[in-house]
């Protein structure tokens, strides 16, 4: 690992003041589990320089929740998040997809804000600097994504162009069924996005001076049914080859509103508008289940390795809406 500098933030306002002082050169440490990795792999094309802890800041690990909603501080730990006895009673999808992450040792200091802005897993972009130098893919300044002919078994099969690699996080597909949005602190004071508009096909809109303070989640109709599924080899501690997350409102099994997100299919969480205006005024059964499905992979163009993923994420998708039944 390389030698960096380590600075203790104690506040949001703080923290942005660091990354402003170091101009691009710093990164952000919460949990950790993800960026030390990075440090020791050395796979970044830049090495920070300097490391700004925010675990020092005090009231970020909070959960709050009023009538209309709850609030989640951006350092509130998956484990924390899964524990909590409000989140489980009105906002389950997302302690079932906080509870799939990793392993309890790794849930025990993962942030969600952390878990939110981690880094891809491809392993053309992760190859480790030692074991024969870096990969200069697309998403490193490179010309090509070396997926697209080579090994793609876990890459994108749909909205992917200049690089295949999927976005890896599991609670971020949940937050964006759930119509979740984040409170971004910067230079320039706070912004809030919703979760659905926070990743682009190479990484977020999250620039070098901002950080997520918070999770804003409105609370869902009493009436609405949540679910998480997530397929992967391992189960307890591998991410998801196909993950898909849904809240549908239904009244006497008819679907009036449906929000079905998917998860390791593409660069960024994919929306299946299609599925759901389809599934809106239908009586759930397994005959709409099945074609609802259909139309959430509709435009899937998988590549040379990968096109088992395609028939996976169909059959969650119609599982899930067959279990709101």
């Amino acid at each position: 690992m390389k030698l960096f500098a380590h600075v203790n933030a104690y506040s949001v306002d703080e923290t942005i003041k660091l990354l402003a002082k170091y101009e691009g050169t710093a990164k952000l440490n919460a949990g950790g589990t993800d960026l030390l990795g990075v440090l020791k792999n050395r796979i970044l094309p830049n090495y920070p320089e300097v490391i700004i802890n925010i675990k020092s800041i005090p009231g970020l690990n909070t959960i709050e929740e009023d009538e209309e909603g709850i609030n989640i501080g951006t350092l509130t730990t998956l484990a924390d998040i899964i524990a909590s006895p409000v989140i489980e009673k009105n906002y389950s999808l997302l302690k079932e997809a906080a509870g799939t992450v990793a392993s309890p040792q790794i849930r025990n200091i993962a942030t969600i804000g952390g878990n939110l802005c981690q880094d891809t897993r491809c392993w053309y972009y992760r190859y480790p600097d030692e074991v024969g130098g870096m990969i200069k893919c697309f998403r490193k300044g490179g010309k090509t994504c070396p997926a697209v002919s080579g090994e793609n078994q876990y890459h994108a099969i749909m909205g992917a162009k200049k690089c295949f690699a999927v976005c890896p996080s599991d609670t971020a597909i949940a937050l964006i069924a759930l119509g979740a949005t984040l409170t971004i602190a910067g230079a320039e004071g706070t912004r809030t996005l919703p979760v659905e508009e926070f990743y682009t096909p190479l990484g977020s809109v999250l620039n070098s001076g901002e950080m997520i303070a918070a999770i804003y989640i409105p609370k869902p109709s009493s009436v609405a049914g949540q679910r998480f599924l997530k397929f992967t080899l391992r189960k307890p501690i591998d991410f998801a080859i196909v993950s898909v997350a849904s809240i549908i409102t239904h009244d006497q099994g008819v679907c009036f509103d449906a929000r079905i997100v998917l998860g390791a299919v593409a660069p960024t969480p994919v929306r299946a508008l299609k599925a759901e205006e389809f599934l809106k005024g239908k009586e759930l059964s397994e005959e709409i289940a099945a074609e609802a499905a259909g139309l959430a992979m509709a435009e899937a163009k998988p590549l040379s390795k990968n096109a088992y993923k395609l028939e996976i994420a169909k059959t969650l998708v119609k599982r899930l809406v067959m279990g709101l039944t």
